[in-house]
């Protein structure tokens, strides 16, 4: 590999993201996470965990059917519970520039408790983030879910990246 090109094809950019969430039962703590994948919309795949940079120009979309078996990259946050009647919460969020050229910083929390105050503390986290770069924040989009644990639960929120 010799060229900007040819490592740009081997490491495309994404162009556009969603967010996405889901919470389940499962018989195990792997069933409930499984679960809680399919609801998200992403169970399917092959999730590809990532830090948490989202590229500049990078623009938001619905979300999409993703190809059964695809390796996709996500930055996520996820918790798991066998403890009955908790409650769970995950959420991620992202801080947009003002300076679309710049990136933007996606975070990620999860924690026992209500999805309110999980996404509250992730929008926080990612309005620092942006404070720490000294980029001027256009706007903080997020998603969060909560789930109360029968016998084994799981909530599962992140930030799908493609082309």
């Amino acid at each position: 590999l010799a060229t900007k090109e040819d490592w740009r094809m081997l490491f495309p950019k994404p162009t556009r993201f969603f967010l996405c969430a889901g919470a389940a039962e499962g018989y195990t703590q792997l069933n409930a996470f499984d679960c809680a994948l399919l609801g998200a919309g992403v169970g399917n795949t092959n999730l590809i965990r990532m830090s948490s940079i989202l590229p500049p120009h990078t623009v938001q979309i619905d979300p999409v059917p993703l190809e059964p078996g695809s390796f996709v990259p996500i930055a996520y946050a996820y918790i798991g519970s066998p403890t009955p009647q908790e409650m769970i919460a995950a959420g991620v969020a992202i801080a947009l520039p003002v300076d679309r050229s710049l990136p933007g910083v996606i975070m990620e929390y999860s924690a026992r408790g209500q999805a309110e105050d999980v996404e509250r503390i992730v929008r926080s986290m990612a309005e620092e983030a942006l404070k720490y770069r000294e980029y001027e924040i256009a706007e903080i989009l997020s998603t969060s879910v909560q789930h109360r644990v029968e016998t084994s639960g799981a909530a599962f929120a992140g930030v799908v990246l493609c082309e």
